[in-house]
């Protein structure tokens, strides 16, 4: 093999390992075991287990920071947007499972930009901006768009969460249940909402 085929190989192992197992659960001998290469191989290319999930982690956050932001940067209904982000996550689900494993567990190593919260903030970021649009030209106040972009991406990132566990119903059902419960929840805004209990 080559110094980049071991390189990736390594991660592949690591990954499928982090998954499994999570970071405190996986031991460079394991990685090296089931490369089937010594320790010291593992820390001549990564430096040690921090370094190869650090790799893994930043590799994940872009693939699906990557696929939210091309979700939320074309053009459309803001329904459409909601729909759009929604499959985007739900698809990265299905499609890289071990990375969204690895991406919701909390671990030491896990940079302030490399864990799921705070690449759910920079989304929250895009659709402020896009809410804020949506506010005003409805007449409401848009400096209350930031705090409706955190429940609305928060709402879909949880529903992600349960999803990736129990895989029903559909992704196609589950992104329509997630727009029909933004969407028409945010149809008959009010202007100034207040408890029932408050009223």
């Amino acid at each position: 093999m080559t110094a980049r085929e071991r390189r990736e190989q390594l991660l592949v192992v690591s990954r499928a390992l982090f998954a499994e197992r999570g970071f405190e659960g996986t031991s460079v001998e394991e990685i090296a075991s089931r490369a089937d290469v010594s320790k010291p191989v593992v820390y001549e290319h990564f430096g040690g287990k921090e370094g190869v999930y650090a790799v893994i982690v930043d590799r994940e956050v872009q693939a699906l920071l990557g696929a939210l932001t091309g979700a939320l940067s074309e053009r459309g209904h803001p329904k459409q947007l909601v729909e759009r982000a929604a499959f985007a996550l739900l698809s990265y689900i299905e499609s890289s499972p071990d990375g969204f494993r690895i991406l919701v567990r909390d671990s030491p190593v896990a940079q302030a930009t490399g864990t799921f919260s705070s690449l759910i903030g920079d989304v929250a970021a895009q659709v402020e901006h896009l809410l804020a649009h949506q506010f005003e030209k409805r007449g409401l106040d848009a400096s209350a768009a930031p705090i409706y972009s955190q429940m609305l991406v928060g709402m879909v990132a949880l529903t992600g969460q349960h999803w990736a566990e129990v895989r029903e119903p559909s992704k196609e059902e589950v992104a329509a249940h997630l727009v029909n419960l933004a969407w028409n929840g945010l149809s008959d805004f009010e202007r100034d909402p207040v408890l029932p209990s408050r009223e």
